[in-house]
């Protein structure tokens, strides 16, 4: 188990390069290379080679071992892919990055199943005839939930493509992704030519009415800037989900896949991800920053009606 916890970790070991990048090239590096398939082909039977060579006294073969360690390391970049970062899945040959908007990185009801059942696996005796019984049920429930997120994912698609077409609007493409901690509320945005029609969306939603905010995308102020090289490097980050403001001297630039803080509620609070372009900023928690800013009681109800509105 302590192998296996390790080596489906070991793809997170990119969190060194944010020592040494700067934090434009840090966000780019983070699942790159260490979650690519080259990276797991030629990891596996390196790791397997280790083992068998430590391991000595156990029986167990060398193919069975590289296996062991495919499927550790495999399912790491698989479920990375769920949500909304973006995975690296074909680097170094190219840089397309690869997420399908599934399920919130932290959710909690994914992940309860799995640890429920590998505290009791550290209990249980080695021998035991249960502890086929809880590893299944640990990674069938997730398995199971995996696929009711995707349900939901589109059903989602659905109700924002009819509500787009009942107020005529002609999207270039349409962003969806799962709220914090849960999967029932929906964050969305619509690529429109000059910006984004965004707002948050129930599953159970019956009809859409008026839902949707306009946020220009404001590209232009890129001009203003000396230099746009670090700005390239956050707009390939967002898979062209930005927009760019300006308040007095500063401009940053929002990734819209991340959501608004607390957009429920006020559809006029910042995004959750924002960027300091200019002037210099240290921007090193630029992904944490705003994910859970203003949440209180008031926040957390507004929260709970949205999901139960219909």
């Amino acid at each position: 188990m302590l192998l296996g916890v390790i080596a489906h970790s070991l793809p997170d070991i990119d969190f060194v390069a944010s020592f040494w990048l700067p934090t434009a090239d840090s966000l780019l590096a983070h699942r790159g290379i260490s979650h690519s398939i080259l990276f797991v082909l030629l990891v596996s039977p390196m790791l397997a080679w280790m083992s068998k060579r430590i391991f000595k006294e156990a029986q167990i073969s060398f193919i069975r071992w590289i296996f062991f360690y495919f499927v550790c390391i495999s399912l790491h970049i698989i479920l990375d892919a769920f949500n909304n970062y973006g995975v690296g899945w074909f680097e170094p040959f190219t840089n397309q990055r690869i997420s399908f908007n599934i399920i919130y990185v932290l959710d909690p009801f994914f992940s309860i199943a799995p640890v429920i059942a590998a505290i009791v696996l550290l209990v249980i005796k080695q021998d035991s005839f249960i502890r086929k019984f809880w590893w299944k049920t640990g990674l069938i429930f997730s398995l199971v939930y995996l696929l009711y997120c995707s349900y939901n994912k589109m059903l989602i698609d659905q109700k924002v493509k009819d509500a787009l077409d009942t107020d005529q609007l002609v999207a270039n493409r349409i962003l969806t992704t799962p709220a914090p901690l849960q999967n029932w509320l929906w964050f969305v945005a619509a690529e429109v030519k000059d910006g984004y029609y965004a707002g948050y969306v129930s599953v159970f939603n019956r009809k859409l009415k008026k839902q949707f905010t306009f946020y220009p995308k404001n590209d232009s102020l890129l001009s203003l800037l000396p230099d746009i090289s670090e700005a390239e490097k956050l707009i390939k980050f967002s898979q062209g989900y930005y927009t760019v403001e300006k308040s007095g001297d500063t401009i940053l630039i929002n990734d819209l896949r991340f959501g608004q803080v607390t957009g429920w509620e006020d559809p006029s609070q910042r995004f959750a991800f924002y960027y300091y372009l200019q002037p210099a900023v240290d921007n090193a928690l630029v992904v944490q920053r705003g994910r859970f800013a203003n949440w209180n009681r008031k926040t957390f109800r507004s929260f709970i009606r949205s999901i139960k509105e219909n």
